[in-house]
C-alpha cells in the first residue's frame, strides 16, 4: 500500500528513475578521459593537463572554445538518443508496455550523460566519486537540479547558480554536501524532483501515442526525442556557461629572473670612488 503511494508520488517517481538510469552501463562519464578526448582538438597539452588536474577554468580555456566542445558533445548525444528512440518505436502498439519504459530509461540515461559532460567542461567536480552502483545524496540533489534546468524549472536555475557561487568562493573540489542534503538548497531539490516527476507522466503519454503505429511511430518517436533533447541540453549548457565556476582564471606565468646591472653601477664597482675622509687625510701635510 505504502509502496504504491510512493510510486504515485511524482518526487519518488523521478528519484527512482534517476537512480535506475545512473546504474545503467555506460551512463557514468569518466571525467579525466572525457576532458582529454574532448579538448584534444582545441587545446594544448599543458591546458589539458591543468584542466584535468584542476578545472578548465583554471587552465584559462576560453568560453568560446568550451562552447565548441559542448556543442560537439550535444550533437553526439542527441544523434545517439534519437536513433535509439526511433528503434524503440519500431515494434508498435503491442510492444508498448515494454518499449515506453525502456525508451524513458535510455532517454534519462542520455540526459545524465550530457549533464555530466557539460558539468565537467564548465568546471564542476567529479559527480560520481566511485565505481559502485550507489549514488550519494549530494550527487542526487545536484543531478536533480541539472535536470530541472533542462526541464525549464526556474527554481533549479537559481539553485544551480547558488551552488556554483558557493563552490567558487570556497575553491571547493567537491559538492557542498550539507547544502544539498539538508541545507538551504535541499527544499528546492525536492520541489524540482516533484516537478520533473509530473513532467515524466506527460512524456510517457506522448511517447505512448507516438509509438502506437509501427514504423511510422519510429520516425515520430525519433523526431520527438530530437526536438526535446537538444533544446534541453542547450538550456543546461547556457546556464552552466554563465555560472561563476565557468569563468576562465588568468594564468600566472613565472619567468626566471636574470641579474641585470646598470652600466654606471658596473663601472663604479670596477673603479671604486675613494672615501672622502681618506682623500682629505692624504692631502693634508704631515706635522
Amino acid at each position: 500500500m505504502n509502496e504504491g503511494k510512493a510510486t504515485e508520488n511524482p518526487e519518488s517517481r523521478f528519484s527512482v528513475a534517476l537512480v535506475s538510469a545512473a546504474r545503467l552501463p555506460g551512463v557514468r562519464i569518466h571525467r579525466e578521459a572525457y576532458l582529454r578526448k574532448a579538448l584534444a582538438r582545441y587545446c594544448s597539452e599543458d591546458e589539458i593537463r591543468i584542466a584535468v588536474e584542476q578545472t578548465p577554468a583554471a587552465a584559462g580555456i576560453s568560453l568560446d572554445v568550451l562552447d565548441k566542445v559542448a556543442n560537439d558533445s550535444i550533437r553526439y548525444e542527441t544523434a545517439k538518443v534519437s536513433a535509439l528512440s526511433a528503434a524503440a518505436g519500431l515494434p508498435g502498439f503491442m510492444a508498448l508496455p515494454a518499449t515506453v519504459p525502456a525508451d524513458l530509461a535510455q532517454y534519462f540515461s542520455h540526459m545524465l550523460r550530457i549533464a555530466q559532460k557539460l558539468a565537467y567542461l564548465y568546471s564542476w567536480p567529479d559527480l560520481f566519486s566511485d565505481d559502485g552502483d550507489n549514488v550519494d545524496d549530494a550527487t542526487m540533489g545536484m543531478l536533480t537540479l541539472f535536470f530541472g534546468v533542462m526541464f525549464g524549472a526556474q527554481s533549479a536555475n537559481a539553485a544551480v547558480g547558488k551552488v556554483a557561487e558557493m563552490m567558487a568562493k570556497q575553491v571547493a573540489k567537491k559538492l557542498p554536501q550539507k547544502a544539498l542534503t539538508n541545507g538551504v538548497i535541499y527544499p528546492i531539490v525536492k520541489k524540482v524532483a516533484a516537478y520533473i516527476g509530473a513532467e515524466m507522466t506527460k512524456q510517457t503519454f506522448a511517447k505512448s501515442v507516438s509509438k502506437a503505429i509501427p514504423v511510422v511511430g519510429a520516425a515520430i518517436s525519433g523526431t520527438l526525442t530530437f526536438a526535446t533533447y537538444r533544446p534541453m541540453a542547450k538550456r543546461l549548457k547556457k546556464h552552466l556557461a554563465d555560472s561563476e565556476l565557468a569563468r576562465p582564471m588568468p594564468r600566472v606565468v613565472v619567468v626566471e629572473a636574470e641579474e641585470v646591472y646598470e652600466p654606471s653601477v658596473v663601472a663604479q664597482a670596477e673603479n671604486p670612488v675613494p672615501d672622502e675622509t681618506a682623500v682629505a687625510a692624504e692631502a693634508s701635510p704631515s706635522a
